[in-house]
C-alpha cells in the first residue's frame, strides 16, 4: 500500500492570501501546503479522498492521469470545490469512449454535490462537462473493491456537519474531525498508520486542535500518527519536532508512505 499527501492544508491553504506570518513567508516546502487530499493506492487500485480547489495541480505535479474511485469526507467546498476538474480524466486513454469517475460518498454530501454541479447531471449536457457515476453509502456499511475492503468513520465536523473518515486495511483517514463516538473509535483498533486531522493547537470550534487529536491518537495507539489539515497557526515545520511525541509528526504535500498491507 502507498499513501501519497496530495495536499496537507486547511481550507485557506498555506500561505494564506496577504498573510506575512513567519510560516506564510516560509521558503520551506514542507510549509506550503494545498487544500487537504491524499491519495491511497492499494491492491491494484488508486483511491483519491477528497477533490478540493487545488485538485487539478495537486493531479498534475503527482503525474496522476488515472483513478479509480474519489471517496469524499464531507461536502465543504475546500473537500469538494475541484470535481469538475475530473472532467480530464473522462478521456485520459479513452479516445472512443468517455470514461466516468466513480464518486462515493453519503447521500447528505452527494446531495451537494448535484446541486453544485447541476451541469453534469443535466438531461441535455454540453458537450465536456464531468461525467460523475455517484455512490451513495451509509457509514454503516464497507465499501468493496474487489479484495479492497475500505471502512467508513463516522464523526462530526461540528454539531450541523457530519465527516467520514476511511480505514484501509492497516490505514486510517480521518479529515476535519471534532468528535467521534466510542463505536467508531473501536473501528480504528488495530490500525498501524493513522493520519488524522489537527487544526493548530489552540483549540477550535470544528476542528481536531493538536492536543485533541493526540488524545485519540492514544486511544487508537497507531504504530506511526501524520498529522493532516492544518493551518498557519501550527507553525514551522522545522519547530514541530520538538513540540509533538516519539511516533507523531506534521504530514506535508508530497509525502509518500509505504505501508506493508
Amino acid at each position: 500500500m502507498k499513501l501519497t499527501f496530495l495536499g496537507t492544508g486547511t481550507s485557506q491553504g498555506v500561505p494564506v492570501i496577504g498573510c506575512r506570518c513567519a510560516v506564510c513567508c516560509s521558503e520551506d516546502r514542507r510549509d506550503k501546503r494545498l487544500r487537504t487530499s491524499a491519495m491511497v493506492e492499494w491492491r491494484g487500485r488508486r483511491f483519491v479522498i477528497d477533490a478540493g480547489p487545488d485538485f487539478r495541480y495537486q493531479l498534475l505535479r503527482t503525474g496522476v492521469c488515472r483513478v479509480d474511485a474519489i471517496l469524499l469526507t464531507h461536502e465543504h467546498k475546500d473537500h469538494i470545490g475541484g470535481l469538475d476538474d475530473v472532467r480530464a480524466l473522462n478521456f485520459v486513454d479513452y479516445p472512443e469512449a468517455v470514461r466516468p469517475v466513480d464518486i462515493y460518498a453519503t447521500e447528505r454530501t452527494l446531495e451537494v454535490v448535484r446541486k453544485d454541479f447541476d451541469y453534469a447531471f443535466a438531461s441535455n449536457k454540453y458537450r465536456g462537462v464531468p461525467e460523475l457515476r455517484l455512490h451513495a453509502f451509509s457509514n454503516e456499511e464497507s465499501l468493496q473493491f474487489g479484495d479492497a475492503e475500505i471502512i467508513p468513520i463516522a464523526g462530526h465536523h461540528s454539531a450541523r456537519f457530519e465527516v467520514t473518515g476511511f480505514r484501509f486495511g492497516a490505514l486510517a483517514y480521518l479529515a476535519d474531525f471534532k468528535t467521534i463516538e466510542e463505536r467508531e473509535v473501536e473501528k480504528l483498533k488495530g490500525v498501524e498508520v493513522l493520519v488524522i486531522n489537527a487544526l493548530r493547537f489552540k483549540p477550535h470550534d470544528s476542528h481536531f486542535n493538536v492536543e485533541e487529536a493526540l488524545e485519540l491518537v492514544r486511544r487508537i495507539n497507531p504504530r506511526h500518527t501524520y498529522l493532516t489539515h492544518m493551518s498557519h497557526e501550527m507553525g514551522l515545520y522545522v519547530d514541530s519536532f520538538d513540540r509533538l511525541p516519539e511516533g507523531v509528526e506534521l504530514a506535508y504535500d508530497g509525502l509518500e508512505i509505504e505501508l506493508n498491507d
